[in-house]
């Protein structure tokens, strides 16, 4: 049978592409991969993700810029085959001595001494290449302009145009004589072909009709990464050496087994819209007011936008959001939903929250949710979840360690997954490093979003999953002015990708709520500077707002607001005045104090008849000193909850206080007396009722967070000297003649500014003779108060907050500019029309736990995992079961080992990093062999750089040595 695809080229060409390899022998099973069955592959892997993955909204988007329903298709399958382009060229061909030797037989051929040693990417080589093609071609150069940075980028770092030149601008490299550029064109022109783009000017035929927002490209640009990997794993693509055989039916029967074997699937399509029914059937039960504004002002939107909802604690926000979600999906083509949570500790029971619902929603859906945080192994439901699939030792190595890591971001001792078993979790390719979001549900951590904001290598992996989804953001207002630069960029990012967007929070300051909606609506306008909407003032609690483009572009808004389920609480507010110079010094001995003694005595006294108690400090050292005191007087009464605990006793002690004081269920029963003693953990998404409240000062909005758990559920018993709720404030002494006394701890974590403006609406409520807060409905007033700029506290204060406000305004002006650094979009630069240079100035790559340092200011932090050692060959687990000689772990011991994993303080990284390691049985271990361990005696003690650390099974992990409150 002839071959009629090389009737349009000299006798040569068909010689020149049965040698041209894209992939070695070695990298693909054992027999070279022809560049253009690569190239193909890749077509055909895009082809199958089109028909079976894209989101309907991207269909439609891409329809559009290809010139009409149906061309968006083929023109994605050729922009992620064409991504290998560069691969036709000396510089690249001269790197595998087989492929060469093939090559020069073929009749190409270059100096050697030119490209000897020289160093140029083909991603580069390749965007140059299609760049000069396409211009030929006749192209645009608008169209041009946003095409070749696909390619370019498709290693994961977008180069600016003046970086495609080679080395010492050697032309050589990229074949600069008659037969390379016609091997060049007719290899970009035969594979157009083959994508069906047809006559004598078949490249010309491909130009798309419209340019594709920047955020468009940059989720094209992930999925033409997300179609090479797949197409360059030589377990499902070996190698294809005969051009006769390199046809675009044999890649589709390639892409279709190699899509079957992997598992690999979409969300929920095209949903249908849900009726009004839909929540009773979603969750049991109605929607309680404020859940059904949401719905109401998502259904009266005149397209996607922003929804911001907030509303009191315990008023059912998430269900809310997920209903929206579903209508907001069903509206706008989304495909799945991402739910981003403040901590791992939230994440885990959402992700279980999600799966309940997703079941509902569609047969199977619930196996499809991914957990995202960096500690999901220990996670004792995914893991479960994991079981029988076969892909354990790959989601831990993917995780904790880029280590063995290939140029497509595989480990290098992946494998495939269990043959048999039913699948309980998403394909195990979405499970890899970087590609967590391209699950087609996800909860996690909001880092994960907050990744995707940053100007890192793959970042555009992390927006490819998120924009076609819709995107729900828990407890919005715990970002802090870092932290909300990379929130705002996102929220940029999601904006002109047209992604629906809910953020949840307690309550907003005003001017953090007209920020999150500008940056959301500046996305929409492609503007640099976004101005902030004249938004109204939400005239009730709780309310929604929402923002969204007009169809003449300007915002359009919605802002309502309802009742709460529940009557306000009129809360006491108290204050137990610490003295400065007994805390402080104490505070830095470590151990029990006068303040820890005064709660003793006031609790003696409000405790006589029984009464369950939450105390929260605001640091983990006093946290341990307060549980210590008390712990002598309540003993077992007494529990004590921080992020110093190891993860068994944390968890076994998290769900057994939540068991104690969740809400109430048949046949349970309430402690007669308990005291919790916690840090912030118990601040955010943690329910549980307490009769009394004891809490550290902190900014108004976290201070009222914390007050949400007290009284918080109906139904419950209490004894008479606790029925009406009170909250007690501490670390703080209040003086009639000056600025009153604030922990130092305290003002190292929040700021002196904002604890003092709270401190004045404390001693306000506090001296006003049996003065209130009614809660939840002044938590607006109480919240714009603080944060806004009216007098707010005595005259003996000013000069005191005046001082603290330039120090406040010049520590987030310092922050605000160094998180700018490491931004998705460089100031200046959010109207650009294209991707190229996205990644200029990028800094060296990270590692997951750098990455959440970046996003979150905060100095890096290690984990360790606590073993004991008893003897020379004598290690054991933190629940006592033993290891082998050198550490080795039994299948059935790996929990007790993995329950021993602690974080340190930040000041004891480096020291970690340097002093410590794997055990050496732990070294082939899928989980651990990236884990440090960190060896106790036989007292619980170890030693670590200058610091002296011991694990008490009560305290948990006690540091000797440098400043407790760090």
């Amino acid at each position: 049978m002839v071959d009629d695809r090389w009737q349009w080229y000299p006798p040569e060409v068909e010689g020149w592409l049965g040698a041209l390899w894209g992939k070695s022998a070695g990298r693909a099973g054992g027999t070279v991969n022809l560049l253009l069955s690569h190239m193909l592959d890749t077509a055909a892997v895009a082809e199958i993700v089109w028909d079976r993955y894209l989101p309907p909204v991207t269909r439609r988007r891409l329809d559009a810029v290809a010139g009409g329903p149906g061309k968006g298709r083929r023109l994605f399958a050729w922009l992620c085959g064409i991504h290998d382009c560069g691969k036709a060229t000396p510089v690249f061909q001269c790197l595998d001595p087989a492929g060469e030797a093939a090559v020069r037989q073929a009749g190409l051929s270059w100096d050697k001494y030119a490209v000897k040693g020289v160093s140029w990417r083909h991603d580069k080589a390749g965007a140059r290449v299609l760049r000069a093609l396409l211009t030929e071609a006749t192209w645009s150069k608008e169209q041009v302009g946003w095409v070749w940075p696909l390619v370019a980028g498709h290693h994961g770092l977008i180069p600016t145009l003046g970086q495609l030149s080679p080395p010492k601008r050697n032309e050589r490299l990229q074949g600069n004589s008659r037969p390379w550029k016609l091997a060049q064109s007719a290899l970009v022109e035969v594979f157009s072909r083959e994508l069906g783009y047809e006559g004598e000017a078949p490249l010309a035929a491909v130009e798309p009709l419209e340019v594709p927002s920047r955020a468009m490209q940059l989720q094209l640009a992930g999925f033409v990464v997300m179609a090479d990997w797949i197409a360059s794993d030589e377990r499902h693509f070996t190698g294809v050496s005969d051009l006769a055989r390199v046809t675009m039916p044999q890649a589709r029967q390639r892409a279709a087994a190699a899509w079957a074997r992997l598992g690999l699937r979409g969300g929920w399509g095209a949903l249908p819209l849900p009726g009004p029914e839909a929540f009773q059937d979603r969750f049991g039960h109605g929607p309680r007011p404020s859940q059904e504004l949401v719905l109401d002002v998502v259904r009266r939107m005149g397209g996607p936008g922003l929804v911001i909802v907030e509303a009191p604690m315990g008023e059912g926000k998430t269900k809310a959001a997920l209903a929206a979600a579903e209508l907001m999906a069903a509206r706008h083509g989304a495909d799945g939903v991402f739910l981003g949570m403040p901590t791992q500790a939230t994440a885990d029971p959402m992700f279980t929250q999600v799966r309940s619902w997703l079941r509902e929603v569609g047969d199977g859906l619930e196996d499809q949710v991914a957990l995202l945080h960096g500690k999901r192994m220990v996670n004792k439901q995914w893991r479960a979840l994991l079981e029988g699939t076969g892909e354990w030792g790959q989601d831990a190595d993917s995780y904790y360690s880029s280590v063995g890591e290939d140029e497509f971001g595989m480990s290098t001792d992946c494998f495939d997954g269990c043959e048999g078993g039913e699948r309980r979790v998403p394909a195990e390719w979405f499970l890899g490093r970087r590609r967590g979001l391209l699950s087609p549900f996800a909860v996690g951590t909001i880092d994960q979003l907050l990744y995707a904001a940053t100007r890192t290598k793959h970042v555009m992996l992390r927006t490819a999953g998120l924009m076609g989804k819709v995107v729900i953001l828990d407890e919005v207002h715990a970002a802090d002015v870092y932290m909300s630069q990379f929130l705002l960029e996102s929220l940029w990012w999601l904006g002109q990708a047209g992604v629906p967007v809910v953020l949840l929070s307690a309550t907003l300051p005003p001017e953090q709520r007209r920020d999150l909606a500008a940056a959301y609506l500046a996305g929409t306008q492609s503007a640099e500077a976004p101005a902030a909407p004249e938004l109204p003032e939400p005239q009730g609690y709780p309310s929604v707002t929402a923002v969204w483009p007009g169809r003449d572009g300007q915002p359009e808004f919605l802002v309502e607001s309802t009742e709460s389920w529940r009557h306000d609480l009129q809360v006491r507010v108290e204050v137990l005045h610490e003295q400065p110079a007994e805390t402080d010094a104490r505070a830095a001995e470590g151990g029990a104090g006068p303040a820890d003694a005064a709660v003793t005595d006031y609790l003696r006294e409000r405790l006589a008849d029984g009464g369950c108690v939450l105390i929260i400090r605001n640091t983990v050292a006093r946290a341990q000193a307060t549980f210590d005191a008390l712990h002598k007087e309540y003993g077992a009464d007494v529990r004590l909850l921080h992020a110093r605990l190891h993860a068994g006793h944390r968890a076994d002690r998290t769900q057994e206080v939540l068991e104690l004081l969740g809400p109430p269920r048949e046949g349970s029963e309430r402690p007669g007396r308990l005291i919790v003693v916690a840090t912030q953990l118990a601040e955010q998404s943690f329910d549980v009722d307490a009769d009394l409240l004891i809490t550290d000062l902190a900014p108004m909005d976290l201070l009222l967070q914390r007050i949400g758990r007290l009284h918080r559920h109906d139904g419950v018993k209490r004894p008479q000297a606790l029925s009406r709720p009170t909250v007690v404030v501490t670390g703080i002494g209040l003086d009639d003649d000056k600025a009153p006394y604030i922990l130092r701890a305290s003002e190292g974590i929040y700021g002196r500014y904002l604890l003092l403006r709270t401190a004045a609406e404390v001693e306000r409520a506090a001296t006003a003779g049996g003065g209130t807060w009614s809660i939840p409905g002044r938590v607006p007033d109480l919240v714009a108060r603080v944060y806004g700029t009216d007098a707010l506290v005595p005259a003996s204060w000013t000069e005191a907050q005046d001082d603290a406000q330039q120090a406040w305004e010049k520590r987030q002006n310092e922050r605000r500019d160094a998180a700018g650094e490491y931004l998705l979009t460089r100031a200046g630069e959010h109207g650009s029309q294209t991707l190229a240079g996205l990644h200029y100035g990028t800094r060296s790559k990270l590692t997951e736990g750098q990455f959440e340092a970046l996003v979150r200011d905060g100095d890096r932090s290690a984990e360790v995992v606590l073993v004991r050692r008893l003897g020379e060959d004598d290690f054991r687990a933190v629940t006592g079961r033993s290891l082998g000689p050198n550490g080795e772990v039994a299948a059935e011991v790996v929990d007790d080992v993995l329950s021993g994993t602690v974080r340190l303080p930040a000041r004891l990284t480096e020291a970690a990093e340097q002093a410590l390691g794997p055990l050496s049985g732990w070294r082939d271990h899928p989980w651990l062999r990236h884990s440090l361990a960190l060896e106790l005696d036989r007292q619980g003690e170890a030693v670590l750089g200058d610091f002296r650390l011991r694990y008490d099974d009560l305290l948990g992990l006690v540091v000797s040595g440098g400043r407790p409150w760090r």
